[in-house]
C-alpha cells in the first residue's frame, strides 16, 4: 500500500483529496489530517458583520466532504520530516510516498506593537469567525465617527476583501441613515486600491465615488490605543474611532517549526508546477505557498487541477508539467446588490470584457452589475455542493482571453 498524505482540509486540501481519490486506484491510501472538525466558508466572514450571513451559514462538518476511500484524521500536525517522508501529530505519525501541504495561513495581531492592547474592543477583524461576529455586535449601532480599515502588510488572504469591506460599509451605513456622519478610510501599504495597476485605477475610482478615502504606502509600525491612532514607520499617524485590522498573515506554525518555510511560514514553491522547491515528493497548495498570486479560494481551486495532474504524472514516472500560470478570479461586492469581477494571472492584468467567455455565464469584468452580485452570492452554494466535492465546473484552470478586451481597463 502506498500513501498520499494531505495536510489541511480547507479548500485546497479538500479538493485535492477528492480529485486524487478519483484518479488513484485502491493500492493507494489517501489520508487527510486537520485539527478542526468544521469546514469554514472563509469568504462568508466578510458578510457576517453586515448581518447578511451568520456563523452557522458558513460552517459545515468536514466529514461531509470526505469521499469514500479517504481517511480523515482529526489531529494536530506537530512536525513534518521530509527526509524521512513522515508526518508527526499529537496522537501518532504517518509515513507518506507523496505529501500535499495545504495548511493555509493565519492572522498574527501580536506582530504589530499595540494591536492586541484593544483587540476586540476598538480594534476588530473579520478574518476569523469570532472576529466577524464580534464586529457585528460592535458596530450595528455605530452612528458617528471614523472607521479605518488597515492592511498591515502583504501578503494577506483574499486581497479584494478589504475593498469589499469598505464598499459594503458605505452601503451599510447609508442604509442605517448615518453615512453622512461616518468617515471610512482604507489605509494600505499598497500604492493604490489594489496590486494590479488597471484594477487599482478602477477600484480606486469607485472608492472616490463612494467618498471612501485611500491612504496608500502606509507601513504600520504600531497602534496607539490611548489616542486611537495607527502610526507608520515614517511617523505618519491616522486617527480612528473603530479600527478594522488586517494583521500580518503568517503560514502555519508547524511549517516554521519544521524548517520548511521562510520566516513567515510560507513554503518556497515552484510557481508553475506547484511542487516544493527544496523538498522531494511534496506539493504545496493554496495559502501555504509563496507563489506570486492571490491567497484566495479560486487560486486553490485552479491549483488543485494542476497538482492532481502532476501528482499522477510523477506517480507514473513522468516529469511534472509547468501548467499553472497564476490564474485568479475574484468577485468584488461593491454594495447596493452590485459587484464587479477580476480575472487575471501572473502576466495578464485584469481586463474588461466577459467571464468566463461570451455566451456562457457572461459576468462583466471590471464593471459593476447585479448579475455579478448574484454570482458572488451563489458562490457559497457552488462551493459547498460542487467545488468541495470535486465536480468539474465550467471554468478553465488557465485564464482564457476569449471575451476580454485588451487595452486600458478603465476609461
Amino acid at each position: 500500500m502506498k500513501n498520499l498524505v494531505v495536510l489541511g482540509h480547507g479548500t485546497g486540501g479538500t479538493i485535492i483529496a477528492t480529485k486524487m481519490r478519483q484518479k488513484l486506484d485502491h493500492t493507494w491510501q489517501i489520508t487527510v489530517i486537520d485539527r478542526d472538525w468544521q469546514h469554514h466558508y472563509q469568504p462568508g466572514w466578510l458578510f457576517v458583520p453586515f448581518g447578511i450571513y451568520t456563523l452557522e451559514d458558513c460552517l459545515k462538518p468536514k466529514i461531509n466532504f470526505v469521499p469514500p476511500g479517504v481517511n480523515f484524521v482529526l489531529d494536530e500536525v506537530t512536525a513534518i520530516e521530509p527526509d524521512k517522508k513522515r508526518v508527526k501529530t499529537k496522537r501518532g505519525q504517518y509515513d507518506y510516498d507523496w505529501l500535499v501541504v495545504g495548511t493555509g495561513c493565519r492572522i498574527k495581531p501580536d506582530e504589530v506593537e499595540g494591536m492586541t492592547d484593544s483587540w476586540g474592543k476598538d480594534v476588530h477583524n473579520f478574518y476569523t469567525p469570532d472576529g466577524a461576529q464580534a464586529l457585528y455586535k460592535k458596530w450595528k449601532y455605530f452612528n458617528k465617527g471614523r472607521i479605518v480599515l488597515n492592511i498591515a502588510e502583504v501578503p494577506f488572504k483574499c486581497p479584494v476583501a478589504p475593498l469589499e469591506f469598505v464598499f459594503m460599509a458605505d452601503w451599510f451605513f447609508t442604509q442605517q441613515g448615518v453615512r453622512d456622519h461616518v468617515e471610512i478610510e482604507l489605509v494600505t501599504p499598497l500604492g493604490g486600491a489594489f496590486t494590479k495597476r488597471e484594477a487599482s485605477e478602477a477600484l480606486g475610482a469607485l472608492c472616490q465615488q463612494k467618498n471612501i478615502k485611500i491612504t496608500p504606502n502606509f507601513q504600520i509600525s504600531q497602534v496607539n490605543v490611548g489616542p486611537k491612532t495607527i502610526q507608520s514607520f515614517t511617523g505618519q499617524e491616522v486617527p480612528y474611532d473603530l479600527l478594522v485590522a488586517i494583521p500580518p498573515n503568517f503560514g502555519a506554525q508547524v511549517i516554521i517549526d519544521s524548517g520548511l518555510g521562510d520566516p513567515m511560514g510560507y513554503i518556497e514553491t515552484d510557481q508553475y508546477t506547484l511542487k516544493a522547491k527544496n523538498f522531494a515528493h511534496m506539493y504545496v497548495i493554496g495559502d501555504a505557498t509563496n507563489v506570486p498570486t492571490s491567497k484566495a479560494g479560486s487560486v486553490a481551486h485552479y491549483e488543485a487541477d494542476v497538482i492532481a495532474e502532476n501528482l499522477l504524472r510523477e506517480i507514473d514516472g513522468q516529469e511534472p508539467k509547468p501548467a499553472y500560470y497564476g490564474h485568479s478570479s475574484c468577485f468584488v461586492v461593491t454594495g447596493y446588490e452590485q459587484a464587479t469581477l477580476l480575472d487575471f494571472n501572473y502576466k495578464v492584468e485584469p481586463l474588461r470584457g466577459k467571464f468566463p467567455f461570451p455566451g456562457l455565464v457572461p459576468f462583466s469584468l471590471l464593471e459593476e452589475s447585479f448579475f455579478n452580485y448574484v454570482g458572488k452570492m451563489m458562490y457559497k452554494w457552488v462551493y459547498f455542493n460542487l467545488m468541495l466535492k470535486g465536480s468539474d465546473l465550467p471554468l478553465e484552470t488557465q485564464m482564457v482571453m476569449a471575451g476580454k478586451m485588451r487595452g486600458p481597463a478603465w476609461a
